[in-house]
């Protein structure tokens, strides 16, 4: 196919340039054990301070590690709150992720019972909020128990203060329901240059920001809400993020920062959300583009475009 092509497919958003019938995945190792932790702490019990610290540790620590962070509004003994929870996969046994919490991140409080041993494959079904020995053929199922959901994304390059954390934790609480996922980056990843792959947030940046809100009322005025919601938590963030552009993670599908009506004007919309998702490798995926799809047949309200026909 070319190693242009290839190289825009793995990342770029394959539905700009065909479509895709069959492909290989390259296994990595990982080892018989693997350990899981899920910790919980509210505003009460320090979690700003725990949030901040986060911060400073979840791209640095050992690559074994991976330690998201949810942040959620919720209702704790009738009162309002923000519950921070520290949600982990380490690839070794639980002996060895005590020496490395204890040593790298002791703010936490992680304690040995808090640990839960497991298979790689089991600790899918952990991520996936199955209930312990739910059978791994589950996974097959293609049903979800989400009826509405909406995302957006922002990187994070530089710690957000305690007091800039407070003000979030306001805004959450003042909203009612958006709440936040934070995955870390860093090792792996950060080794990685930019241009290896169109997709570009590597090096640089701390955490991936998700913004994360689910209904189920079907009514409009409920879509209405929630989506007023999420935009507004998305505006305030804007000091805290990213800038000259405000990245995005192109698989939460985000048509808020920009579209294209794919006419006569599609490069210049496409630079829009494009630059966003893909930084300096926008360009490159519009030469790929025009070269395999100079009709633009595949396209769509964020696709690819290819620089207009000089004929």
């Amino acid at each position: 196919m070319g190693e242009d092509l290839f190289w825009a497919i793995r990342g770029g958003g394959g539905a700009s340039f065909g479509v895709v019938l069959s492909y290989k995945i390259r296994l990595v190792p990982v080892p018989e054990t693997v350990t899981v932790f899920r910790v919980q702490k509210t505003l009460a019990q320090n979690a700003t301070d725990i949030v901040h610290r986060w911060q400073f540790v979840a791209d640095k620590i050992d690559n074994d590690l991976f330690m998201r962070l949810l942040l959620q509004p919720v209702t704790v003994n009738k009162s309002r709150t923000v519950r921070a929870s520290f949600i982990s996969l380490f690839l070794g046994d639980a002996a060895r992720l005590m020496e490395v919490m204890d040593k790298d991140f002791p703010e936490l409080g992680l304690q040995k019972e808090d640990c839960m041993e497991m298979s790689w494959i089991q600790s899918v079904l952990y991520w996936a909020n199955f209930d312990a020995g739910e059978s791994i053929d589950v996974l097959l199922s293609r049903t979800s128990d989400v009826n509405f959901l909406k995302r957006k994304s922002d990187y994070v390059q530089t710690p957000i203060s305690k007091p800039g954390l407070e003000s979030i934790w306001k805004k959450m609480l003042e909203l009612g329901k958006t709440g936040f996922v934070f995955n870390p980056y860093g090792g792996r990843m950060s080794e990685i240059p930019a241009s290896a792959t169109p997709f570009p947030h590597r090096a640089g940046n701390i955490f991936k920001m998700q913004y994360s809100v689910n209904w189920e009322d079907e009514e409009i005025d409920a879509d209405k809400n929630y989506m007023n919601q999420i935009r507004k938590m998305y505006n305030f963030m804007t000091p805290f993020v990213s800038k000259s552009p405000r990245g995005a993670y192109l698989n939460y599908r985000d048509l808020d920062i920009g579209t294209t009506e794919n006419g006569e004007n599609r490069y210049r919309e496409g630079q829009v959300y494009g630059s966003k998702y893909f930084l300096g490798n926008f360009n490159r995926l519009v030469n790929v583009k025009t070269k395999v799809d100079p009709d633009n047949f595949f396209r769509n309200e964020q696709s690819i475009p290819p620089l207009p026909s000089r004929g």
